[in-house]
């Protein structure tokens, strides 16, 4: 059994959950080689909608996800990477996670989260 790719034109969504708290990290999507890159080297791999190309989390910040445990839902595409989080932040923009935005009642967006790291030290070198 693998994940069913044509289902999502090739690509699957990954929802990234951290394996000790079971926060949702971010959602990200996987090919089939993405996919197989994590399975070899046991890392968060995705596919970059943007950039059309594998993008290996981590690879510039040095926050890689070790993956402890992968889940697939029932259809068998959607799938759920449990992961170790290195670096304490998920997020590009310097979050924990990618969801650090509450949308509140009246429809505002309120930022709820503090930064754990300064994207422009890190991106920007």
């Amino acid at each position: 059994m693998k994940p069913d790719f044509d289902k999502g034109n090739g690509l699957l969504p990954v929802i990234v959950q951290e394996w000790e708290t079971g926060e949702v990290l971010m959602l990200a999507y996987t090919d089939e080689q993405a996919w197989e890159k994590s399975l070899d080297t046991g890392e968060a791999h995705f596919y970059s909608r943007s950039r059309k190309s594998i993008w290996h989390k981590g690879g510039t910040s040095g926050h890689v996800q070790r993956i402890r445990e992968i889940r697939i839902d029932c259809d068998y595409d959607t799938i759920l990477f449990m992961v170790e989080q290195v670096g304490g932040a998920a997020c590009h923009k310097g979050y924990k996670s990618c969801f650090y935005t509450r949308v509140e009642k009246d429809g505002r967006f309120l930022e709820h989260a503090e930064k754990v790291f300064d994207p422009k030290e890190v991106y920007n070198k």
